[in-house]
């Protein structure tokens, strides 16, 4: 049968980002534009304009299809993703209230406790499979509706990032299991809103999106979607997935056993379950994944890439001679031997989740002495963006969820120092794939199995997911990181009332 194309959309934080699929799950093309960057009122706050995201699909979009020599009727289908948890609110009229509160934001602490208290630690997981944290959408929902309730008052929708750029295109109002699943509102065992849950926050279920699977068509270019993006009316849309469901499709992390470590602006080690398997003490995610019938636990640093965008942003990324910025960073870490001579970093620049769920942490860069570089410091901020993803698959061997294999994505992936420091701390062979396109990848393949390229999500990954290289780890280095691994993990409980008196 003839191969239509298919379009992966990403609603990223940094900005949206469309790929172009062809035959066999080919890229045939791909086109970034930026958002603005997130405005943050006070320490820990972090927002964006939903109007923004808008804006930087309708340029995304076109600018991809152009660079694909591509007429828009090709496209069989659309599959969305995007960054989770970030909170958008409609009136009856379906205008913006505010600005978004997205995943990053700090400011409910508070509100989780009440939640937490009203409902019971225990039960929450429960009804919910995952703590109250400050990241989640219900929290964000709380707050404003204690801090401002005027704009409560009119609130008649409630969407998240990229399903409201989806509402734009479409003027459906639809959302996937996966995204649903970090909103603590939905039944995650059972893959619907959790009754007990809305009742409890005084919320009408008709302020939510309805819930499809990730492969199924939930909506199609409306005359105004097709106008201001290029496409054509009628062009079918997928439910697509969250950002880390949609990344783990896109490498292919669909069955049990298959792990991805994904280093963005936040890192997240994630692994596919046949079962929701629970961590009583909620320092993992569980959520719906984007195959029907299966579940995924994941543990997320919040500061992962963060970290290193943070030290080039504030002290140069070396780059005066031209070049990547990134290259000449890991350039002068690879001249400073493993362990940086005794550096250590805590990447909680934002806060931190798995496994501490303490939005206070703070980032701590721990043993400097005067014979310390800029290579150093560089060197222990990649060891310990490492580190923190350690502790997820510490606590994936406690919960006796299996590891075989560990495929690498996100900038943590193109860079072969990163990579090495990454197999030498998790002990284990490391693998990157072709077609390293992150999350927009994943959702243009969840759309050619809603347009029926593919029977099954499995058979979407089989046939289009390959492994390009495989680091194998360095005994002698693995041992040394092990060493530092157990240091490392005393950091966090020496600084912890440090951080609460900050």
């Amino acid at each position: 049968m003839a191969v239509s194309k298919l379009l992966g959309v990403d609603v990223g934080t940094g900005g949206t980002r469309a790929v172009l699929l062809g035959d066999g799950g080919r890229v045939l093309s791909a086109a970034t534009s930026e958002h603005a960057p997130m405005h943050s009122q006070q320490i820990g706050w972090a927002e964006q304009d939903p109007a923004d995201w808008w804006r930087a699909a309708r340029l995304a979009i076109p600018e991809c299809l152009e660079r694909g020599k591509t007429n828009p009727k090709e496209i069989g289908c659309v599959g969305l993703t995007g960054q989770m948890h970030g909170l958008v609110l409609l009136d009856g009229d379906y205008k913006v209230l505010r600005p978004s509160i997205i995943w990053c934001d700090q400011r409910t602490d508070e509100q989780c406790k009440e939640i937490t208290e009203r409902v019971g630690a225990a039960r929450l997981i429960e009804l919910t499979a995952n703590p109250a944290l400050t990241n989640f959408t219900l929290p964000k929902i709380w707050w404003v509706r204690e801090h401002e309730p005027q704009v409560w008052s009119r609130v008649r929708s409630i969407l998240l990032p990229k399903d409201y750029v989806r509402f734009v295109l479409t003027g459906e109002r639809a959302i996937d299991v996966s995204e649903a699943s970090g909103t603590l509102m939905f039944d995650v065992a059972n893959r619907k809103w959790s009754a007990p849950i809305l009742e409890m926050s005084g919320i009408s279920e008709s302020f939510l999106p309805r819930v499809f699977e990730s492969q199924e068509i939930c909506g199609r270019v409306s005359k105004g979607g097709a106008a201001a993006t290029g496409l054509i009316e009628g062009t079918p849309l997928v439910a697509g997935a969250g950002d880390q469901a949609a990344g783990a499709v896109g490498m292919g992390i669909v069955r049990p056993g298959a792990v991805s470590a994904t280093i963005g602006t936040s890192g997240v080690v994630f692994a596919a379950t046949s079962r929701p398997t629970m961590d009583p003490k909620g320092r993992i995610h569980t959520f719906c994944h984007a195959v029907p019938g299966r579940w995924h636990v994941m543990g997320v640093t919040q500061a992962a890439g963060l970290s290193l965008r943070w030290f080039r942003d504030q002290f140069g990324g070396g780059n005066e001679a031209g070049g990547d910025p990134y290259d000449r960073l890991s350039a002068e870490a690879a001249t400073i031997p493993a362990g940086a001579d005794g550096l250590l970093w805590a990447p909680y620049l934002m806060g931190e989740r798995t496994p501490h769920l303490d939005p206070h942490a703070r980032g701590a860069l721990v043993g400097i002495t005067a014979q310390h570089t800029r290579g150093h410091v560089i060197r222990a901020i990649l060891e310990g963006v490492a580190f923190s993803l350690r502790d997820t698959l510490t606590i994936f061997n406690e919960l006796k969820i299996p590891v075989e294999s560990i495929r690498l994505g996100g900038g943590g992936a193109r860079g072969s120092l990163w990579r090495q420091i990454q197999a030498d701390i998790y002990g284990m062979p490391v693998e990157i794939i072709e077609a390293e396109e992150g999350a927009a990848y994943g959702a243009a393949l969840l759309a050619g199995v809603g347009a029926g390229v593919w029977s099954s999500v499995d058979q979407a990954c089989d046939s289009a997911v390959k492994v390009a290289e495989r680091v194998e780890p360095d005994q002698d280095r693995a041992a040394q990181m092990n060493r530092q691994y157990a240091t490392y993990r005393k950091l966090y409980p020496a600084l912890r009332e440090i951080f609460r008196e900050l």
